[in-house]
């Protein structure tokens, strides 16, 4: 009894010292958003007062000392506040910015390559970077146990006895002449027979879906790719939420020129929203109208159901939402429903829009859905498009010329989709078990090192938070804890390759072996303890350099910074806009309650004295 009461005696030492230590990570991460949002204020007054010295004609006589910066005067620090600048979170995106995703430190453009052929020789980000070294050093438990171990590529590495087997079984062994020749561009009409059959019943459709609207190709990336091509005209784009599976960046731009608007999602739960990074029509209409008005030409909407990275599975009311907000603005709505077989857990329903009784525009409709995760063989390229718009139909279909697939693979996928009892009572029993089990243990391990994650049951992958990782909310920082796990072996996809609007969310795949989910996650935990230990030994030193006023716990408290627009260039700007701007980071922070102006003239009399003596001038 004397040690078990020892043991609970430790423990809850432990907990309040976690708490203590917590607790003194969040006023640290308040004090740096409130310098933040400080910083944003001034730039704007500093930018507001250039254009005003600029329209007055007397503004040589402002009284304004040579070389002073305000942008710098009104920081306590310059070089300090500078810095915290540089390496804030940066103005989001609206589109694609396609220099992202290339790798261009080094890079010298080759005199053999069109400009077009340069771009797709650098387009790269952190998932090509950290996917070629996987490959140049991947783990293998005899042979290489200290190489990379991925869990950034979704992939299934489950279900490779069960798949193995059934695909060399007698049936699947057939070669014939058709299987031989050139097919139907679209994919042989057996496969598309079967296809139309498998999506009526496993979408549960509430009619016999045909099989003329079916297209195949070598992959859901191939689908994407046509659709960007027959639906856009180069420069044109794709709405989008994010974060997203960013594949479909280059899926999209690479051939098409087709560029992608985001529609920002965050993990705050405010307005109409029940949930962190929820879809919403208004989030959609925003950033509909915000591309419109910069002169974009949006051509339709992109739908990932589930949802990767997040695992979210949209109802049928949700559904309808966004397909009747499309049909008001006359988009076409791609449905990327790749995971529909990938729901794990009897708690969680999975609807296909193809479910729906009535689609709000069937002409502007088209669903895509693969063999790659559902059946657990990537290395198969197979994806399949299901459109009523002969049209579209039938402009994909001559792209297909490229994006074949072989006849004797078209034979081995019909005779799988086919074999209802076997994908039934075999394959989705033992891979929706596997899958729960591999995601049981993960999420419980992120538990135990007290991270939050989203908790879903679809797909292989959770998102997890690592923001309280990060020594700044930064993209930058967050692409040196990608570099840290990359540096223990270990490959996770950072929220940047996923265009998250928040720096330091991160995406693991759980549907792996469970010697290397172990060994994964012990390496995931090296990494965050060595991080925690930096962080907590920053916030010690600080504190000996600083005064502690012992504040009042208040750990539920937020303070909001709009990251969603950055102070922009005078030059660029007009009064009026960056009026708005003030106006917007005023809202969102009590600031100006606690920076009175006779508080700032105490502080800081020198600068308000040049200031006072501007505003007078002008």
């Amino acid at each position: 009894m004397e040690e078990r009461f020892l043991q609970l005696e430790e423990r809850r030492l432990q907990r309040d010292l976690e708490v203590e230590e917590r607790r003194i990570q969040l006023e640290q991460r308040r004090f740096e958003l409130e310098r933040d949002h400080e910083f944003r204020m001034f730039s704007v007054f500093a930018q507001m007062l250039s254009i005003l010295k600029q329209n007055n004609s007397s503004s040589s006589a402002s009284g304004l000392p040579q070389g002073v910066d305000f942008s710098q005067a009104f920081s306590s620090g310059g070089q300090q506040e500078t810095r915290t600048t540089q390496l804030g979170q940066p103005a989001l995106e609206k589109t694609t910015n396609i220099y992202s995703f290339c790798n261009h430190s080094d890079f010298q453009s080759s005199p053999y390559l069109s400009v077009r052929g340069n771009i797709a020789n650098i387009f790269r980000g952190s998932t090509e970077e950290g996917y070629n070294a996987y490959h140049a050093d991947k783990y293998d438990e005899d042979k290489n146990p200290n190489g990379i171990i991925n869990f950034g590529t979704s992939e299934n590495k489950l279900c490779f006895d069960l798949m193995s087997k059934r695909l060399t079984q007698s049936d699947m062994n057939v070669i014939e002449p058709p299987l031989l020749q050139y097919p139907d561009w679209k994919g042989h009409m057996f496969l598309r027979e079967e296809v139309a059959r498998f999506l009526t019943y496993y979408c549960k459709a509430p009619a016999p879906l045909k099989a003329e609207n079916v297209i195949v190709q070598n992959g859901c990336g191939s689908l994407f790719s046509a659709l960007a091509t027959v639906l856009c005209d180069p420069g044109e784009a794709f709405l989008i939420a994010t974060p997203f599976y960013g594949g479909i960046t280059q899926s999209v731009f690479l051939y098409g020129n087709v560029k992608l608007v985001y529609a920002y999602l965050d993990s705050q739960v405010s307005g109409t929203s029940t949930r962190p990074f929820q879809l919403t029509v208004d989030k959609l209409k925003k950033a509909l109208q915000d591309a419109q008005s910069e002169g974009v030409k949006v051509k339709a909407l992109i739908l990932l159901n589930p949802q990767n990275p997040l695992g979210d599975i949209y109802s049928l009311s949700e559904l309808n939402e966004y397909l009747e907000f499309a049909k008001r603005y006359e988009l076409h709505v791609i449905v990327d429903e790749i995971y529909m077989l990938s729901v794990f857990d009897d708690s969680a329903s999975f609807h296909s829009v193809l479910e729906m009784d009535r689609l709000p525009d069937p002409e502007r409709t088209h669903v895509m859905w693969g063999i790659s995760k559902d059946f657990a063989i990537s290395g198969i390229r197979f994806g399949t498009l299901y459109t009523e718009n002969q049209d579209v139909a039938n402009a994909i279909g001559s792209l297909c010329y490229f994006h074949g697939v072989c006849g004797p693979v078209q034979y081995k996928i019909a005779q799988l989709l086919q074999d209802r009892d076997w994908i039934n009572q075999v394959y989705l029993r033992a891979n929706h078990d596997r899958l729960k089990a591999a995601h049981t243990f993960v999420t419980d391990e992120l538990k135990t090192l007290g991270v939050p994650f989203l908790n879903r049951n679809a797909g292989f992958f959770v998102w997890i938070d690592f923001r309280k990782y990060l020594k700044r909310r930064t993209f930058e920082e967050e692409m040196v804890l990608w570099r840290r796990f990359l540096d223990n072996k270990i490959l996770l996809s950072c929220g940047k390759a996923f265009e998250c609007s928040e720096p330091g969310w991160f995406r693991i795949i759980f549907a792996d072996k469970m010697h290397r989910l172990q060994l994964g996650m012990q390496r995931v935990r090296e990494v965050l303890e060595e991080c925690e230990q930096e962080l907590l030994n920053e916030e010690r030193d600080q504190a000996c350099q600083s005064d502690s006023e012992g504040k009042e716990d208040s750990t539920d408290e937020v303070i909001f910074v709009s990251h969603h627009q950055e102070p922009v260039s005078a030059a660029g700007s007009n009064l009026g806009d960056l009026i708005g701007l003030l106006q917007q980071q005023m809202r969102s922070s009590d600031w100006l309650q606690k920076n009175t102006a006779e508080q700032f003239a105490q502080e800081k009399p020198e600068i308000y004295d040049v200031f006072s003596k501007l505003v007078g001038k002008q």
